[in-house]
């Protein structure tokens, strides 16, 4: 295929080089959602690694670093916004694709925008002084309803306007963290159990329990994971097969150093004891924000903090909504989902039917869920673990298989085309297996049922339930199924179609 049937086969409608490096990289750091990543994560890490959360915090760095370099790699050769969904099906089999970067990312996203939202929800109501709903299940469920509306009129709306809206939502979420660590650092010893910091605390070798590394590692990678949504906007940014695959380095390195900052700094102040704001204990773990700022900062800051989380949850719902729309309409141009989830908006150059759709799925997977347990969001982000590791992992294999025969070509390719994704795949692999075993044990997370964890069944029940929907499927994209590991790097609709895309997204036609 030569370049020009490349660039045309790419084009699926979608309004090209519209977002720049900066931009990529603000997407990519806002769909982490930081401030609330960290604030909801950091102490169930605690509870299971106590003072070496910080090393956690960086052995679970370390595949999420070679797997962004699987995605650097992968996307230079392949700039498609089904990212593993296309680079699956084209290393290993349509089937793998589909269920890997179709089915699992997308059942992955759902299930982050119910717990983003419902964190969103509850904080926003805490701020504006309706304190007293927060444990009210259905006022949270409610609001975190009208939360998703807007999220997705916006992302509806076109990628321009999401990038520049997290422009200033990312700028909150950061000064807020930096704010809360130079407080608690400042204020180090007014606790009871403060801690000097030690760089011990970074020791991944002090782990002394395979089952508990593996368990805190997992946690990690859900405080991490969202940064490969700019990757599917890959279509839509200036130098598609370069930017991206910087953006991703570049965002995953800034989120290390601002998540151990804040690590340190809590870790410090209040320390991993099981009493009063220790983080050891239970009933801080669920928010460490929330419980350590106003006695660090006052409660005119602490509100301003609390906003922060709300944002940045508000943030990642928004990139959840722009990224998963254009992992559909990659499986439609390709013939691996329904028609619909490809047609591009005339005006937006948007996949607006997709959009659409995922905020309405998301809604109602936030009332199912609220109506079953009022605390499903541990098991909700344990369960997303298990889902990452899965389709990292499958990405970083799928990157040294698809390379192999380039891998003697030198030393760049084959350690950044080999080596790196193939150690970060077989740590996801590790994790996902480990965790698995678990997570089978009723006693794991807040839910169990039939004598099995509820968050092994969320997640490993997820993966299941996609491999029945995919032969249910299969009738109707046989096609894709048979061939496509060949048409994947094709467009499959008629020149025609493709001809009036081309004309609805013009520059001129927007004028």
């Amino acid at each position: 295929m030569s370049i020009a049937e490349a660039s045309r086969a790419a084009d699926k409608g979608l309004r090209q080089g519209s977002v720049g490096l900066l931009g990529t990289v603000a997407l990519g750091l806002a769909s982490v959602a930081p401030a609330y990543s960290i604030a909801v994560t950091l102490g169930f890490v605690t509870l299971v690694a106590g003072d070496l959360a910080p090393a956690a915090l960086l052995v679970g760095f370390v595949p999420i670093v070679l797997t962004a370099f699987a995605f650097r790699e992968l996307n230079r050769s392949m700039p498609d916004c089904g990212t593993t969904f296309v680079w699956g099906t084209r290393a290993f089999s349509p089937y793998l694709g589909w269920l890997s970067g179709g089915w699992v990312v997308q059942i992955c996203t759902i299930i982050a925008m119910t717990a983003l939202a419902q964190v969103a929800s509850a904080y926003l109501l805490d701020v504006v002084g309706l304190d007293a709903f927060t444990g009210d299940t259905w006022a949270v469920a409610g609001t975190g309803v009208l939360i998703l509306a807007l999220v997705t009129l916006v992302a509806y709306r076109g990628i321009s306007i999401a990038a520049g809206v997290q422009y200033l939502l990312l700028g909150l979420q950061l000064a807020a963290l930096l704010t809360f660590g130079i407080a608690a650092f400042a204020r180090h010893g007014d606790a009871a159990g403060a801690m000097s910091p030690s760089l011990s605390w970074l020791n991944p070798l002090g782990f002394d329990n395979w089952g508990v590394f593996a368990q805190a590692v997992l946690l990690c990678l859900y405080i991490y994971w969202g940064w490969d949504a700019l990757i599917t906007v890959n279509e839509e940014t200036k130098d598609s097969a370069n930017t991206p695959g910087k953006a991703a380095v570049i965002s995953t390195v800034v989120l290390l150093a601002t998540y151990l900052f804040t690590a340190y700094a809590a870790i410090s102040y209040a320390g991993v004891g099981t009493d009063a704001l220790g983080l050891g204990n239970e009933d801080n773990a669920a928010d460490v924000v929330a419980t350590l700022a106003p006695g660090l900062v006052g409660a005119g800051i602490a509100a301003v903090l609390k906003l922060s989380v709300a944002v940045s949850a508000i943030a990642a719902l928004l990139t959840c909504g722009v990224s998963t729309s254009r992992g559909t309409l990659s499986m439609a141009s390709h013939g691996a989902a329904p028609e619909r989830f490809g047609r591009i908006h005339p005006r937006y150059a948007t996949p607006g039917f997709g959009t659409a759709f995922f905020g309405v799925a998301a809604a109602l997977a936030l009332v199912a869920l609220s109506a079953l347990s009022g605390e499903f969001l541990g098991d909700a982000i344990g369960s997303i673990g298990l889902l990452i590791a899965f389709y990292y992992a499958i990405t970083g294999f799928a990157c040294v298989w698809y390379f192999r025969h380039d891998l003697r070509n030198g030393p760049r390719d084959l350690l950044l085309k080999g080596l790196l994704p193939l150690i970060g795949a077989a740590m996801m692999l590790a994790a996902f297996v480990r965790s698995a075993y678990d997570m089978w044990q009723p006693d794991y997370g807040h839910t169990s049922m039939f004598g099995v964890g509820g968050v092994f069944l969320l997640g490993i029940g997820s993966i299941l339930l996609g491999v029945v929907v995919m032969l249910g499927y299969r009738p109707r994209a046989r096609r894709f199924f048979v061939h496509g590991r060949e048409d994947v790097v094709r467009v499959t609709v008629s020149d025609e179609a493709l001809a009036g895309r081309v004309r609805s997204h013009h520059p001129s036609h927007h004028a």
